[in-house]
């Protein structure tokens, strides 16, 4: 089988590559942008087949369809900070969902029978009334960011696309999930970084945060894309699905758990940068269909996932403090 990730440089991408060649009899391609850094998937290179192309440029992607010929399509290029959706509003919505629009439209002219993922988000949903959670599929859909907005134009072009053109098309709404090599962009990520840098000497004993008073529900990325697999191998056409724990986690207790796993002695500050126009306040999740769907559930504590994450950061500030000093020492040889 020929399965096809967009975004396989990426977090989630590089999780799932590493997933989908555990699978047998797959051949693995990707999509990767020029500008792409592969450092994610530098292990996985000599099993996979790796294509430069934009997906904004609709020529190019038409082409990468037309040369894989793939059976599945795990598409998950996107720009997918929301902090970044709020500075570049733009490039969120031209890369989400005109780049989704030219893939869509390859997979149709040239490629018809491929089996096509498109990974949704929790911020679809945006604002949610206590009442209404734990949030299930049929919820209304109400985005509070540029991001969220470009997440419920991909969901929806997805459906259209499906009964329209009758493509086998799979969507799923992940709500947050994080794990090693999640961006420092990221909350749970950034303060693993910057607990790790505290722990190194690198930075004063002060962790800078946002909002902690959001409340987020928390998968191990590994889990979910393990969910991602069993969407197109088990899922309906047309269909969407939430993947979640059903459990939500104040922003403030996650960033507790970590400080917890540290022997460093460190302090909390509010950094104005770090606040948002406006936030979702509690996004807990159902995944009861998705569940029911595909016997799907999520295996690994967020426990664990944190003190994988906080361990990968280590292992990123201890390499480069040795790329330091070589450097440094490179410079004084004569």
């Amino acid at each position: 089988m020929r399965v096809l990730i967009t975004g396989i440089t990426g977090f989630v991408g590089s999780h799932l590559a590493e997933f989908v060649l555990q699978q047998p009899d797959v051949e693995l391609f990707g999509i990767e942008r020029w500008r792409s850094k592969t450092d994610y998937i530098e292990h996985l290179k000599p099993r996979v087949m790796l294509y430069d192309c934009d997906i904004r440029d609709a020529t190019s992607i038409r082409r990468v369809i037309g040369e894989v010929q793939p059976d599945w399509v795990f598409h998950l290029a996107a720009q997918s900070f929301v902090g970044v959706s709020w500075t570049a509003p733009s490039e969120t919505l031209t890369t989400n969902i005109i780049g989704q629009l030219n893939l869509l439209e390859a997979i149709r002219q040239v490629a018809p029978r491929a089996r096509v993922h498109i990974a949704g988000s929790s911020e679809e949903y945006g604002l949610v009334h206590p009442q209404e959670l734990p949030i299930r599929e049929g919820q209304a859909l109400r985005p509070l960011s540029p991001y969220g907005v470009s997440k419920v134009a991909q969901d929806l072009m997805g459906y259209q696309y499906a009964k329209s053109y009758g493509l086998h098309i799979v969507r799923t709404r992940a709500f947050n999930h994080t794990g090693p090599r999640r961006g420092e962009v990221f909350a749970t990520s950034n303060f693993a970084k910057q607990i790790a840098l505290i722990e190194a000497g690198l930075q004063p004993p002060v962790i800078a945060v946002g909002n902690l008073d959001a409340r987020r529900d928390f998968t191990d990325v590994r889990d979910i894309v393990s969910g991602y697999w069993l969407a197109l191998e088990r899922g309906e056409s047309g269909e969407v699905y939430n993947l979640c724990s059903g459990h939500d986690w104040g922003i403030g207790e996650v960033l507790d758990m970590l400080r917890a796993l540290s022997p460093a002695d460190t302090e909390i500050r509010v950094d104005p940068q770090r606040l948002r126009p406006s936030d979702v306040l509690v996004l807990r999740g159902d995944a009861s269909r998705f569940a029911q769907q595909t016997g799907w559930q999520p295996t690994i504590p967020l426990q664990q996932t944190l003190a994988d994450l906080l361990e990968y950061w280590r292992q990123q500030v201890q390499l480069s403090r040795q790329q330091a000093t070589m450097v440094s020492g490179a410079g004084g040889k004569r």
